[in-house]
């Protein structure tokens, strides 16, 4: 066994916290990952630094915050050459690397340009829908499956009702290629990405996935109908669904919309618990995929010896306060992802931690597993402490941030929002700047955000603390700049 471990790196898209069993939701079935939650180290209060995909997605893998590499938008036009990728790093220190599914770190239509990444094998599928260039899913049902991707995805009609069979899945299809890669023969260590599009919307798993749940025995979305009026005046900050709908409605929206639609634009009045028997299904299904891979390395001898890393980039609404998908919204389910870290050989097994952690925190913690020295541009603080059982598990840094600045390419609000959000772990507050809105809550008290302090006299001072130290929260994310070569 080498010494430096293999790395799994699995990322989904649009998965929420709460969405492990074994983390405390007993309505869906992942036992893969429960197994790897035994077996390793799970953070329960792990955050996003964007509740958008690519500025979340540019943090994690450079290390670093919006305001310090600047890439703030879905659609951007390319991403900054001086920004320095952790894959890449690796890759320098003799890591072989490769990556199956979406990237995002820049425009993806009708495909994204390829960065020095560091990736040696570079399997590119932005989204399962054929409508791209250079579709590497695509061209494998054609090539290998002998089907043709626009007739196959033509059938889906749905926001959420049975999708495309398993064994055609753009999660399975990830799965086939990281299997391919791990069982390559090579002399030093290994990191593997995984970037599939599920748990996105539309909630369309295989059909045998989604027979799984029975939505009537499901939860409803957080929601009460003083939602409707409290949603009311943030109208026009970016949301795709900034006016509420009805997630105790009947149904799953609108039937017969083209699948163009369906991932950016969510249905009005629907019932949330027929969505979430989908979303739940393609969970169900990313965690039977992963346990095909965690099969293979250990048939192949090289589990023991691989960390496992499974997050997301960030979470989604799913009905909660009546809003669906992404936005400038700064609630629990939107910006809180599931975090896990499994490395037989070192990791600490069975400890779940409820430590304030960001992504921003993992490339320094990949490369300090690697024996590798962070870049001083880094800002994450690395992990491998509470993973290895050398540091307070209960406490990794004071305060958690994200942000929003004109992310959002696909919402029906065209003036741009900004907004910021500072958490403590208590006491969360978001601001939505050039307005004079804000919204505040205690978490302890109320944990599904319902009550907002914002403008409760009671809280104004409160109001007034937590306003000085998000400002200085968030200056501290701007970076040092270009290094100080001289004293004038």
């Amino acid at each position: 066994m080498p010494t430096r471990p293999n790395i799994l790196w699995v990322c989904t898209d649009h998965q929420r916290y709460d969405t492990i069993a074994r983390l405390g939701n007993p309505n869906i079935q992942t036992p893969v990952l429960d197994r790897l939650v035994d077996g390793g180290v799970a953070f329960t209060r792990a955050y996003t630094q964007s509740p958008v995909c690519t500025p979340s997605r540019a943090s994690f893998l450079t290390g670093r915050y919006p305001a310090a590499h600047q890439v703030l938008r879905n659609g951007n036009a390319y991403f900054p050459s001086q920004e320095v990728l952790v894959t890449k790093l690796l890759a320098r220190a003799g890591y072989d690397c490769g990556m199956a599914g979406k990237f995002h770190l820049s425009c993806a239509q009708p495909t994204e340009a390829r960065l020095d990444d560091g990736f040696r094998v570079f399997h590119w599928s932005h989204h399962p829908y054929p409508n791209l260039s250079n579709h590497a899913y695509t061209d494998w049902l054609r090539a290998e499956k002998r089907v043709d991707p626009r007739e196959l995805y033509a059938s889906i009609r749905s926001y959420c009702g049975p999708g495309v069979p398993t064994e055609l899945h753009q999660t399975t299809w990830c799965t086939e290629m990281a299997i391919r890669f791990i069982t390559q023969r090579r002399d030093g260590p290994w990191l593997f990405n995984i970037n599939c599009f599920d748990p996105h919307p539309p909630c369309d798993p295989p059909a045998e996935y989604l027979e799984r749940y029975d939505s009537g025995s499901l939860p409803h979305a957080l929601f009460r109908d003083s939602d409707s009026v409290r949603q009311e005046k943030f109208r026009r900050i970016q949301q795709h669904s900034p006016q509420v709908g009805n997630p105790l409605g009947e149904g799953c929206g609108e039937e017969d919309v083209p699948w163009e639609r369906m991932a950016i634009q969510p249905p009005r009045d629907y019932d949330s618990r027929i969505l979430r028997a989908g979303y739940y299904g393609m969970i169900t299904l990313i965690d039977a995929q992963l346990g095909r891979i965690v099969d293979v390395l250990a048939e192949t001898g090289q589990l023991e010896n691989t960390l496992i890393i499974f997050h997301s980039d960030h979470g989604s609404l799913m009905g909660d306060h009546g809003l669906m998908y992404l936005g400038c919204r700064f609630y629990e389910g939107l910006v809180r992802v599931p975090l896990i870290f499994s490395w037989p050989k070192a990791c600490q097994k069975g400890l779940v931690s409820d430590a304030l952690v960001e992504l921003v925190d993992i490339a320094p913690t990949l490369l300090d597993v690697a024996g590798l020295a962070p870049t001083p541009a880094m800002q994450g603080k690395p992990l491998t402490g509470i993973l290895k059982g050398n540091a307070d598990p209960s406490f990794h840094k004071p305060h958690v941030v994200c942000e929003y600045h004109d992310s959002l390419g696909t919402t029906p609000v065209r003036e741009a929002s900004h907004g910021s959000m500072y958490c403590d772990g208590r006491h969360k507050i978001a601001v939505y700047h050039g307005t004079d809105l804000g919204e505040l809550y205690d978490l302890q008290a109320d944990p599904e955000e319902f009550d907002d302090l914002w403008d409760d006299p009671a809280s104004r001072e409160l109001r007034a603390d937590l306003l000085r130290r998000h400002f200085d929260a968030m200056m501290a994310t701007v970076g040092a700049g270009v290094p100080r070569a001289a004293a004038y």
